[in-house]
């Protein structure tokens, strides 16, 4: 388990107190103890070793109090804390096939490169500023390292690069640090291709020394293509920068369809009248009767 100074110094304060708690029960105990003893030798022995404990509980007061108020400084003269250093992976290409081309194409436009703009806190983020501005002079930051996969228990980057193909998720930026005090107002400002994109700002509260990390998770569509870096700063001054590559087209959300029922006309019957013709009655010739007159 890695053990920083800060930690150290708090483990030593723990220490000398539970001291001067034991050494003074211990000496009270012994000079109430010993005013009942009737022989003056062992009397005075008994009463002479808990005024003992009452001063090395007192030695103990003393020294936790110059250790509270002056141990992390002192300890940081003569120790100089080593900053992370960072990994970077190096890719070696073979090329197998060696094309000579035949024509030299002339480009129609020359280009002009442009200038990087210089990184500066959004105005947005001095607006929240709370702590104080001047950092310690002596303050000192290890390289950012970054890693979209966390940090273990001792705030290492686990698994750290300089190129993420997305979906990058979760991003963390870790460094180490010695010589900070708290309430000076931090910044961290990510930039991609030189414009800032996310911040984040508060009042330091870490300690003297240590490790530490900013990080971002936008949704999936927020890792565009491009080069990202990360400046941190104390009150308005730069401390410190990295630099990493997102590659690969961020992943985008698929509509889903919502089916709207529309209502079909049943069709009706329509009866047909069916005509009956009526009987039409036809009139039967009657016979005549022939009379013959005599001859």
């Amino acid at each position: 388990m890695a053990l920083d100074i800060q930690s150290g110094i708090q483990a030593a304060l723990i220490i000398l107190g539970l001291t001067f708690l034991l050494s003074f029960i211990t000496g009270i105990r012994n000079i109430a103890s010993g005013r009942d003893v009737k022989f003056f030798r062992m009397r005075r022995r008994k009463i002479m070793r808990g005024w003992r404990f009452i001063l090395t509980a007192l030695f103990s007061a003393i020294l936790g109090i110059l250790l509270f108020f002056y141990g992390e400084p002192v300890v940081y003269r003569f120790i100089t804390p080593t900053p992370t250093a960072s990994i970077t992976p190096s890719i070696t290409l073979t090329p197998t096939i060696t094309l000579t081309p035949t024509i030299s194409p002339t480009p129609a436009e020359s280009y002009t490169p442009t200038a990087t703009p210089t990184p500066f806190i959004p105005p947005e983020a001095e607006e929240e500023f709370e702590g104080r501005l001047t950092p310690p002079a002596e303050a000192a930051f290890s390289p950012l390292t970054f890693s979209n996969q966390g940090v273990d228990a001792d705030y290492n980057a686990i698994n750290p690069g300089i190129v993420f193909g997305n979906p990058v998720g979760h991003m963390y930026g870790v460094f180490s640090y010695a010589r900070m005090e708290n309430n000076i107002q931090w910044t961290a400002v990510w930039y991609r291709n030189g414009n800032a994109v996310y911040y984040e700002t508060l009042p330091w509260d870490g300690g003297s020394g240590g490790y530490g990390y900013t990080d971002w998770h936008p949704t999936p569509e927020g890792w565009l293509p491009g080069e990202y870096k990360v400046v941190l700063y104390l009150g308005l001054e730069q401390q410190v920068s990295g630099t990493f590559t997102v590659e690969g087209e961020p992943p985008t959300s698929t509509p889903t369809l919502t089916l709207t029922p529309t209502s079909t006309p049943i069709p009706t019957s329509t009866s047909t009248p069916t005509i009956t013709p009526s009987s039409t009655n036809t009139p039967t010739p009657s016979p005549t009767r022939n009379t013959a007159s005599p001859p």
